[in-house]
């Protein structure tokens, strides 16, 4: 199953649930089947009154969660072209109920995100009412590579960023650190990755029965003062200004030019981010640039309808299948795009990525606002 699930008890009876993603090889990225899962035992942990508390961390030192697995669902595309495969409708269904669920969990539910944090990672830590990152978090919303764009919830919390900031990660695929997280409103607090069974221990000591929130909070800002001299540089918030100028555009086509100039920059993290959009999907930008401004002023579960709209769309159309083919599949890192040019994707087939691709009700009509 690739999950693994445990309660401890605490010193006044109380239990902790901890929810662990244990696909080590595959960076712990989410199948159908763990997802189900973890919602299942999610859902159960809710209802049971001896569970205070719930912990969701990723097995393995390098990732928490790098996203969904995506090769199954490249590949069913392909055996359904122009069509939305039914495991499709399924996975994004499955995932988005998932993300909404822990949005609106009704006990703390702290999520452990270091590594690498990525696509469907982002989407469980950014749903978390506690999220904490390491010195080891490298967060990203990557879909730019792969000709999909930037889901689980993301059309809203990149809307949210400062100034251009979610445009530019989304565009570019960017990495953000730990400390980055912070200053973006992408993470509440930081803490050593050796750290996780001290703040274990410091759950379990805690009396669940008065004023739960003061002491969890007391518990997490003492962990986070030990933390504070591990802290990285912070990368993004010193350059929004600049981002902002590049930015300051009308349409995707001149933001595409501006960021692909970039590859020669002398600054190393304009540069990469430069040559990541450059090498990425024209749709997917295209996609990136009308989601975020669709988002800014739409409910939690209009996001996630929203995107699961795009998600169904982006499986009938060819850039998904290729770019994950490309980059995971034979890795020969040359997709060929059927737009390979950001000038020449047809706005309707950008419109037509937001059109019901189903018959009757909205799948997730029944989520309700946030």
């Amino acid at each position: 199953m690739n999950l693994h699930f445990e309660e401890l008890t605490g010193s006044d009876g109380a239990r902790i649930g901890i929810a662990s993603l244990d696909a080590e090889k595959s960076l712990n990225a989410l199948s159908l089947s763990m997802i189900l899962a973890l919602g299942e035992r999610l859902d159960a942990w809710a209802k049971d009154p001896n569970i205070v508390c719930v912990l969701l961390r990723g097995n393995g030192p390098k990732a928490f969660c790098a996203g969904g697995e995506v090769r199954s669902l490249a590949q069913a595309c392909r055996e359904h072209p122009g069509e939305v495969p039914p495991l499709a409708a399924q996975f994004f269904a499955a995932e988005y109920r998932l993300d909404y669920r822990l949005h609106t969990y009704p006990k703390p539910l702290i999520c452990w995100g270091h590594g690498y944090v990525l696509g469907g990672g982002m989407g469980l830590l950014q749903s978390a009412s506690v999220r904490i990152v390491t010195p080891s978090s490298r967060l990203a919303m990557p879909e730019i590579s792969i000709g999909l764009y930037p889901d689980v919830g993301a059309s809203g919390f990149l809307s949210r960023l400062p100034g251009k900031l979610g445009v530019f990660l989304g565009l570019t695929g960017a990495h953000i650190n730990g400390r980055d997280a912070l200053d973006l409103g992408l993470a509440d607090r930081f803490l050593r990755d050796d750290q996780q069974d001290e703040l274990l221990d410091g759950l379990l000591q805690l009396n669940w029965q008065e004023q739960t929130s003061m002491q969890l909070n007391s518990l997490l800002k003492s962990l986070a003062q030990e933390a504070v001299d591990q802290q990285p540089e912070a990368q993004w918030l010193p350059r929004r200004a600049q981002i902002d100028e590049w930015l300051d555009v009308g349409d995707v086509r001149c933001a595409w030019r501006a960021l692909s100039q970039l590859r020669e920059h002398a600054d190393p993290l304009f540069s990469r981010a430069g040559k990541t959009l450059s090498e990425g999907c024209p749709l997917t930008a295209h996609l990136v640039w009308e989601q975020i401004e669709r988002a800014r002023h739409l409910s939690l579960a209009q996001v996630f309808q929203m995107e699961y709209t795009m998600s169904l769309n982006c499986c009938r159309h060819p850039e998904f299948s290729e770019g994950v083919r490309a980059r995971l599949i034979d890795k020969d890192q040359t997709p060929h795009w059927h737009w390979p040019d950001i000038n020449t994707v047809p706005e309707k087939v950008v419109q037509a990525h937001f059109n019901k691709a189903w018959d009757g009700r909205h799948p997730l009509a029944d989520l309700s606002d946030y």
